[in-house]
């Protein structure tokens, strides 16, 4: 089961909707607070009055919508090409480890320098897939 480029893929989906829920579990009470009627809102800078940290919660749901769509692109190709050896299905696992503490420190100590190292870890990661792929093309 775990030799399958498919099983980060699926990792990296369950933690983007942990992280739904746990935006709507700080979001929903951060507007309640602030009598935040989403009915009547206008605009979104309306939520600029919640709380940093119930922000950078949403920041991060929004951020798992963004890169890692290569990443899921990527381990779809390689899996269908055959190219999700275990070298792939490593680098494949480490990018969601590495997007998973990525959310962890977004959505609490949120200390940018640290953020941004595992972010590019984490693009290493798909960097190295990709060449792996464009290795395997046949000539």
């Amino acid at each position: 089961m775990y030799q399958s480029m498919m099983v980060p893929l699926l990792a990296l989906v369950c933690w983007t909707l942990v992280m739904w829920l746990w935006m709507y579990a700080t979001r929903i009470p951060a507007m309640q607070k602030a009598k935040i009627n989403p009915a009547r809102m206008k605009e979104k800078s309306e939520m600029d009055v919640l709380p940093r940290s119930v922000r950078q919660i949403a920041d991060n749901h929004n951020h798992l919508h963004e890169q890692p769509v290569i990443f899921y692109a990527l381990v779809t190709y390689s899996h269908l090409v055959g190219v999700g050896d275990a070298i792939n299905i490593g680098f494949a696992w480490t990018y969601v480890i590495l997007r998973v503490i990525h959310s962890l420190v977004q959505g609490t100590i949120n200390f940018i320098p640290l953020r941004f190292g595992i972010y590019a870890l984490a693009t290493i990661c798909l960097f190295v897939i990709a060449i792996r792929n464009l290795i395997a093309l046949p000539v």
